[in-house]
């Protein structure tokens, strides 16, 4: 396998120097990059860079895009397409510690960074030695990654929610769908929002598409709180310690989003318009077995007073029993609940209806019928889609495998008149008593 190759212009060395680090370097012809900075990005200093690694290699490209954010944006993609992970990086000590940081942004842990570092400190090369860089290493990367992110067109059309007409309007929800944002390895396009260390979608990317979201739902700058799933049936009350993991979380409080993931298990929505409490659950098939839809109802009731028959329940897209297969012995857990959970108990490996298996434990707990849209229900619009049958709207671990993106059920309280005018941080005297 080739290797990647860094040679980083912008922080300190000049091109004859780096060309003798890499001289040094193993030697497999490798993909070699440079990253330009200021003069360097000049035609005749471009050109004048590339010849000493011309010598040494057979392909050279070169990163010169308007800023380093930029240019790294590209590297990265270059480097998905190939394939690869593993890059071996020239640079400084002011170099390392400004790509360091963007190494953060732009890339996950399915990435190495080797940092072959070379000081300027008593070189003889006058332009090592008198590098002009004053700026602080890697100041302001955060915001000039964010800033190029936003610039980018968004892939696969537009931001597309889908929401429920059974959740009343005096909440903010919605499904989100894979189109619209700025994901670009195929499994995670488009509009991924998880980033994953074991996946090559990276933190910056999927702020960016949260960010795009947001806007489209109406719900920016309200923090999205993302449930911290352990695929159990434990539920965190907001207000209360956060645990480390958690698959429900309910709340009674306005101005903050509560959502759960989704990419075949169900993200799960709960609304109490007469209590003004929300909540939301994260139910695969083990936390469907473990009970966590009606955990999180539990918690609506025991720590806000809601009184069950007043909740609305609605179920997101997820797999369907089409595509969702489990074991024989995993497959009978799911009979006890209902035999119609598991349409064909006798195959090598049962098809198992997680959806149903829902409403059903629901409905045991008091959820009225009416009161759950899910794909059982016909007259009103669907939002309870078959993830792996539609992989034009929706990701799928079943159907792409490990490397899966994610999309999101979202609910928020929206604010009365009286609130959004009061000033932050101002209380009403009547709440909390």
């Amino acid at each position: 396998m080739r290797r990647i190759v860094l040679v980083d212009l912008a922080h300190g060395c000049c091109p004859a120097c780096a060309a003798a680090a890499l001289r040094e370097e193993p030697a497999a012809d490798p993909h070699v990059f440079l990253l330009c900075g200021g003069r360097h990005r000049e035609e005749g200093e471009r050109n004048a860079s590339v010849e000493p690694f011309l010598r040494l290699c057979g392909s050279v490209r070169v990163l010169d895009s308007g800023s380093t954010a930029e240019s790294l944006y590209r590297f990265k993609q270059t480097v998905d397409q190939l394939g690869l992970s593993s890059v071996r990086v020239l640079t400084t000590l002011r170099g390392r510690e400004a790509l360091a940081r963007y190494q953060q942004q732009l890339f996950t842990d399915v990435y190495t960074f080797d940092y072959k570092v070379r000081s300027v400190d008593g070189l003889t090369c006058p332009s090592c030695a008198g590098s002009s860089h004053t700026d602080s290493p890697g100041a302001g990367v955060q915001e000039a990654v964010s800033v190029f992110l936003q610039q980018l067109p968004a892939l696969t059309g537009d931001v597309t929610v889908l929401r429920s007409t059974l959740i009343p309007d005096c909440f903010g929800h919605g499904f989100s769908t894979r189109t619209g944002g700025v994901s670009y390895v195929p499994t995670l396009s488009s509009l991924n929002l998880f980033s994953s260390s074991r996946r090559r979608d990276p933190r910056a990317t999927v702020m960016e598409n949260r960010r795009r979201l947001a806007l489209h739902a109406g719900f920016h700058p309200k923090p999205l709180h993302l449930v911290k799933v352990n695929h159990g049936s434990d539920v965190w009350v907001m207000g209360k310690a956060e645990p480390e993991s958690y698959d429900g979380m309910v709340t009674d409080q306005t101005g903050v989003v509560l959502a759960a993931p989704g990419a075949d298990c169900m993200p799960i929505l709960f609304a109490d318009p007469v209590s003004k409490v929300i909540g939301a659950a994260h139910a695969g098939w083990r936390g469907t077995l473990m009970g966590v839809a009606m955990a999180t109802v539990e918690a609506m009731v025991t720590e806000f007073g809601c009184k069950v028959s007043d909740i609305m329940v609605a179920v997101g897209p997820s797999v369907g029993a089409c595509c969702f297969t489990r074991e024989r012995g995993e497959a009978r857990d799911f009979i006890s609940i209902h035999p119609d959970c598991v349409p064909d108990p006798e195959s090598a490996r049962p098809h198992v209806n997680i959806r149903l298996a829902n409403r059903i434990l629901l409905q045991k707990g008091g959820i009225l019928p009416e009161h759950i849209h899910d794909d059982t229900v016909t007259e009103r619009p669907c939002v309870t889609p078959c993830t792996s049958c539609h992989p034009e709207l929706f990701f799928s671990h079943v159907r792409d495998g490990p490397n899966f993106g994610t999309q999101v059920g979202f609910l928020w309280i929206k604010e009365t008149v009286e609130q959004a005018r009061r000033p932050a941080g101002e209380t009403n005297p009547q709440e909390g008593r």
